[in-house]
């Protein structure tokens, strides 16, 4: 059975697991978390390539009223230096001029607009669009511009550069909006079909379709908390912002970057991530974080076997912040954390997110090798503060 044959069964399959589903349930902002499009998709009577077709088109067909293009206008200053008029060689005429306009210090500055674009998914009926930070960075006009050619000038709501998400409110009228559900970006497995919708090159409401590559992606060096899904769907500048849609009709992840140097690399922030982000950013304006206080490593092979461990699973203590709560729960240069709250630990990335995504005020517990002995201590999570300080010798502050 060749490649094309197990994927057409494997899409069967999830044609028809999906063929049940509805608008039953719904989120806190109302918004769907079953697409309507799938639920006829598989139609008695179709072939296995004719259904998988269908899927696709549904899919296009639904999401695509929800993905809105974003023109982005910046007004820089240009400094304009005066001049003398060409010709004038009369050095008595050149000091009547720099009398008037200065031959040194500030001179006149003139505006002109550097125009950018992206893409952005509407979320909420209340005319909430979900964007990238770097979409919308120093904006000073938004444009949103609906499947449907209607236009309306945006307005940041909240942006959270550290994991480089934007919302974006526009005031919708009469006529209605098309949501986006969003999908559960932690049950994605590596060869699920991938759908990507957006504005590559301003070419509005583009579909193109790959797999989910791979998922956990981190030290990309995108943004500070990552936690990437990699697909092949083609990704190009002006997708960012974008969609990355299941099979469902789903939105499983929003568009981010691509590796310039590679063709079919693309990452996407998984939705789960972005769920946590964007309640936030709707109810605060800002994104509240855990801190611990604690600068980690990583945990070396060699280090590991000289403690005694098996794999390189783990976080090594490099130093903590005075006064933190690492600091006051007595965690030492040198202890290995093993686990987070019973959840065990992958690396120092994963206890930064960890850290990050848990709520000010909650005691955990981590479990630590400390002189090849495991120990368990307790702390309670406090907020990041604006700008917590760093040890030097060590990598930065990671949780």
């Amino acid at each position: 059975m060749n490649r094309l044959v197990v994927r057409v069964a494997v899409a069967a399959l999830l044609l028809a697991a999906a063929a049940g589903g509805g608008y039953a349930l719904r989120d806190r902002f109302g918004r769907p978390t079953l697409p309507r499009a799938t639920a006829t998709a598989a139609a008695p009577g179709l072939s296995l390539p004719e259904a998988l077709q269908q899927s696709f088109v549904g899919v296009a067909e639904h999401v695509r009223p929800a993905v809105v293009h974003l023109g982005t206008i910046q007004r820089a200053k240009q400094r304009r230096e005066p001049s003398i008029p060409p010709g004038t060689d009369d050095p008595f005429f050149k000091d009547f001029f720099n009398q008037f306009f200065g031959s040194e210090g500030p001179a006149p500055r003139s505006e002109f607009r550097q125009p950018g674009l992206g893409s952005g998914v509407i979320i909420d009926k209340r005319g909430l669009v979900l964007t990238n930070f770097h979409v919308v960075k120093g904006a000073d006009e938004i444009i949103i511009r609906l499947s449907d050619k209607r236009e309306y000038r945006g307005q940041i709501l909240g942006t959270d550069p550290k994991t480089d998400l934007a919302v974006v409110r526009f005031q919708p009228d009469q006529h209605g909006l098309t949501v986006a559900p969003l999908g559960n970006s932690d049950a994605l497995r590596v060869g699920e079909w991938a759908i990507a919708i957006g504005n590559p090159f301003g070419l509005d409401q583009t579909v193109t379709v790959g797999v989910i590559s791979a998922t956990g992606r981190s030290d990309v060096g995108i943004a500070t908390y990552e936690n990437f899904i990699q697909t092949d769907a083609s990704i190009n500048p002006g997708n960012s912002g974008g969609p990355l849609v299941n099979l469902k009709g789903e939105v499983i992840g929003i568009n981010t970057a691509i590796v310039a140097a590679g063709q079919g690399i693309g990452f996407a922030i998984p939705i789960n991530m972005v769920k946590r982000v964007v309640d936030q950013l709707v109810d605060k304006g800002k994104v509240v974080r855990g801190w611990i206080g604690v600068a980690l490593q990583p945990l070396s092979p060699e280090l590991a076997q000289s403690l005694g461990l098996d794999g390189t699973l783990g976080a090594v203590v490099g130093s903590t912040i005075a006064g933190s709560p690492a600091a006051r729960a007595g965690l030492q240069q040198g202890d290995v954390i093993l686990s987070y709250n019973k959840t065990p630990v992958e690396d120092y990335r994963h206890v930064q997110r960890l850290v990050a995504d848990t709520a000010v005020g909650k005691t955990v517990v981590l479990e630590l090798l400390r002189k090849k002995q495991k120990v368990e201590v307790s702390l309670t999570i406090a907020e990041v503060p604006d700008a917590a300080p760093r040890r030097a010798g060590s990598q930065p502050d990671k949780g």
